[in-house]
């Protein structure tokens, strides 16, 4: 029996595991994440599965941990999103293709020209995962002293999104006819020059490549913070978030929702689908071991740089043994990041050591057991709406990733939760999402 309502489900690919531990994990593969051959056989593996999209997270620095931890990270080499997802898109027919990318260090029409071209070269796949970028470090890397102001990130990331998708519109979808008899390739009539002339941007247009087959691809945000609320509620189709339990996802999805609701925006228009970390036994106990094995492989300079990154702070001079320090300085880097550390530090009277342990592997929500309980899990955070779905972390590749693609997909789908075949070819239509009107020539006009 197939519901009304099902899940939506991303697949978290940049780095192929949070997990620090992942690559040391018994039968993972070490370099999964900067290995070509394994990344195609795992978007292949989330496509057979009806996966709605493959998603690459994006640094522009080296995260920023001391060197002893870093040397134990799995994530200090990455392939660059755009060239590897259009690897991927000629391997792949039906699987979305998400992108993150910076307003902070890129400029709109950049932006507008990769995934305008991703779209066409995916069939209308692409979808933009909008940051602002918390790492201080990558400031240094673009010509900066220090990082741009919160506030003022989240200012020109909403006039950058005005910017980039006007820029999407700037041929109508029927403005290239190439007529052979004529010798007309286009019609200017349907081109239109956007003139932008902002607080922080100044664009000409028009953008040189036609309108993507999607209209825009697909709009997707990650973050919690307030201003990050309302820019999703105004402008994304899809939220990456990370609460840590069904009431705190109860809360954001209510809030998104309602702000969406407040601007006249239909709230079925946009997708929330949590990070969520799965891993699948046979048993609930077994599925405990494995991540009790998954944690053990964490060393303690990750654990405690791993720390530091959340709460935008070196933590590596906090007494090990004794509770989170009170008088922590307050930091310009993820301020919902350092809010969560706290609250679980409070709410569980964690020492730093357990504290460094646990965001050393993964500290946020987790489905830990059998494919039957992780689907009851699943299927209260959507009747109850914590989520549409969610965004799957996998705790090590190939097998965890394949535990969830070939044990608890068939679940879902037995239960009617999850879809069987795909309803169409681009992502726009996977996740039920309308198709945007061009703002600046009419359907058919």
């Amino acid at each position: 029996m197939t519901r009304s309502r099902q899940l939506r489900l991303g697949a978290f690919m940049r780095p192929v595991s949070l997990h620090t531990g992942a690559w040391r994990y018994p039968g993972s593969y070490p370099d999964a994440n900067f290995n070509f051959a394994h990344l195609k056989s795992f978007a292949q593996a989330l496509e057979r599965a009806r996966f709605d999209a493959f998603f690459m997270a994006d640094h522009l620095a080296v995260l920023n941990m001391p060197v002893e931890a870093l040397r134990r990270s799995h994530t200090v080499t990455s392939f660059e999103p755009f060239t590897l997802l259009s690897a991927l898109a000629a391997v792949t027919e039906r699987i979305g293709l998400v992108a993150t990318a910076s307003t902070t260090f890129d400029e709109p029409y950049h932006i507008a020209r990769r995934f305008a071209s991703l779209d066409h070269i995916s069939g209308g796949r692409a979808g933009w995962n909008i940051v602002t970028t918390s790492n201080p470090d990558a400031a240094l890397n673009f010509g900066l002293d220090e990082h741009v102001e919160h506030g003022e990130r989240y200012h020109r990331a909403r006039e950058f999104y005005d910017v980039v998708t006007g820029l999407w519109d700037s041929f109508a979808d029927d403005a290239f006819m190439r007529d052979r008899e004529s010798g007309l390739f286009f019609d200017p009539a349907k081109m239109h020059v956007l003139n932008h002339k902002g607080d922080e941007l100044s664009v000409r247009g028009p953008l040189n490549i036609a309108r993507p087959p999607q209209g825009w691809p697909v709009i997707v945000q990650a973050g919690q913070s307030d201003p990050g609320r309302q820019l999703a509620a105004e402008t994304a189709e899809m939220v990456f978030c990370s609460p840590r339990d069904l009431a705190a996802g109860k809360a954001l999805y209510a809030d998104i929702k309602g702000r969406m609701e407040a601007i006249g925006r239909n709230r079925d228009h946009l997708k929330i689908l949590p990070a969520a970390f799965v891993i699948v036994g046979d048993s609930i106990e077994e599925a405990r071991a494995k991540r009790a094995t998954l944690d053990s492989l964490v060393h303690y300079d990750s654990a405690i740089a791993s720390l530091s990154i959340a709460l935008g702070h070196d933590a590596s001079g906090f007494d090990p043994d004794a509770p989170l320090p009170s008088d922590i300085p307050d930091t310009n880097a993820s301020k919902t990041g350092r809010a969560q550390v706290l609250k679980l530090a409070a709410e569980e009277n964690l020492t730093v050591r357990q504290l460094a342990q646990r965001y050393g592997g993964y500290a946020g929500l987790a489905f830990v057991g059998t494919p039957a309980s992780i689907a009851d899990d699943m299927e209260r955070w959507l009747d109850e709406e914590g989520s549409d779905g969610f965004n799957v972390v996998f705790p090590y590749l190939p097998q965890g990733l394949l535990d969830v693609t070939e044990r608890l997909v068939p679940e879902l789908q037995r239960r009617g939760l999850f879809r069987s075949e795909y309803e169409g070819t681009t992502l726009r239509e996977h996740l039920g999402l309308p198709r945007p009107e061009n703002r600046f020539f009419a359907s058919g006009t």
